[in-house]
């Protein structure tokens, strides 16, 4: 098996995701910035990992996930609403959609510690968002506990197909 970790990351959240997922594969694999990801083809396991903006996967995620043909598809998210958040459910649902021939095999987002320069912006927005009463709760996230439910997950999900 062939893994591709790609993922964008603003604060350092969701790369912290990525290398989680990462260390669990037992594989041919490679992790890059999304900036500087390979194309998608000739991997078995693609991972893509983003953060949130305005409600969807930031712009560079969109564009690799519409790059995406026939292969696994492991995704990951980090944002500032609580995890069960519509919010957040919208933002992983959105990214699905984009992968109209891919083998979703799973996904796994978590609250990560918002940029305080991006809360200062969204604090003087009225209305403010419905995300943002979430953030306190998000403080030190990622954190362990969260890291260690990620790689459960993704365990269950890809399994030994990746030699986990």
């Amino acid at each position: 098996m062939k893994a591709l970790v790609t993922y964008s990351s603003q604060t350092g959240n969701t790369r912290k995701l990525a290398q989680t997922v990462f260390n669990c594969l037992n594989c041919d694999k490679k992790i890059h910035p999304i900036e500087n990801a390979p194309g998608p083809e000739g991997f078995d396991l693609v991972v893509v990992g983003f953060w949130l903006k305005a409600g969807k996967p930031d712009p560079a995620s969109i564009e690799y996930l519409k790059r995406i043909g026939r292969t696994d598809v492991f995704l990951l998210a980090t944002h500032g609403a609580a995890a069960d958040s519509e919010h957040a459910k919208q933002a992983m649902d959105h990214a699905k959609s984009l992968l109209a021939t891919a083998r979703i095999r799973g996904a796994f987002n978590c609250p990560g510690e918002v940029d305080p320069a991006i809360l200062e912006k969204v604090c003087a927005k009225d209305p403010q968002p419905p995300w943002f009463k979430d953030t306190a709760k998000a403080v030190g996230r990622p954190n362990d506990e969260d890291l260690r439910a990620l790689e459960a997950v993704f365990k269950a999900a890809v399994g030994p197909a990746a030699g986990l």
